[in-house]
């Protein structure tokens, strides 16, 4: 309906309802990828830069991991986080996805010799730095003393904390070769089991440590 000749969508300055509409739509159907390529588009800017440090994203980018000591490549959104891209992308599925919220340690992996929760970890800041996941431990055919330890003391049930548990006692054992109960109860306390079967999980460690009765790590 038209007021004094004007539409009711006008406003002051030449700017209506219906422009913004139609910018809105235009908007939503590039987001959507419907204007196809032959569209015109402005020039990509240049790549961000915040002091002296590129800014990349939000597409994906090529990243190099050093995993096991082995390099591997992959390109990844920089949202990606190192357990999705160990899990989906790298085909390491050791480390459990349980919690996803950096609370219960199933996603435990090693980096730089240390803890993580991978799930809290962005994989773009994990490149050149040494990851170590419980794939690098033992086979089936030769268990590592720490797996054949957890085996031999009944320290599993359902199995989704258990590569966490395993590799936050290699962490221990690496910086404490000769752990107490108590040493091991603290190193453990990061990771949750659900099926409460701490008690052999600790003796596990104890017996797989190179100072206990379980000899030489191999």
């Amino acid at each position: 309906m038209a007021k004094n000749g004007k539409r009711e969508d006008d406003r002051p300055g030449g700017f209506s309802r219906r422009d913004f509409l139609r910018g809105s739509a235009a908007a939503g159907a590039f987001g959507a990828g419907l204007l196809g390529s032959g569209a015109a588009v402005a020039d990509a800017p240049a790549p961000k830069m915040e002091a002296g440090v590129e800014i990349v994203g939000p597409d994906a980018v090529p990243m190099s991991f050093r995993i096991n000591g082995k390099t591997h490549q992959a390109t990844l959104e920089p949202r990606v986080t190192l357990l999705d891209a160990l899990r989906d992308h790298l085909d390491l599925t050791g480390a459990k996805k349980v919690c996803d919220r950096g609370t219960c340690g199933a996603c435990t992996v090693l980096l730089d010799g240390k803890t993580v929760y991978a799930c809290s970890v962005l994989a773009i800041e994990a490149q050149g730095r040494p990851i170590e996941t419980v794939e690098s431990l033992g086979t089936v055919e030769k268990l590592h003393p720490l797996q054949a330890a957890f085996v031999e003391h009944d320290a599993q049930q359902c199995g989704f904390c258990t590569p966490g548990f395993i590799m936050a006692a290699k962490a221990l054992l690496d910086r404490n070769p000769n752990p107490t109960l108590d040493d091991v109860h603290r190193g453990l306390s990061g990771n949750f089991c659900r099926c409460g079967t701490y008690a052999g999980m600790r003796q596990a460690v104890l017996q797989a440590a190179p100072g206990g009765k379980g000899g030489s790590r191999g």
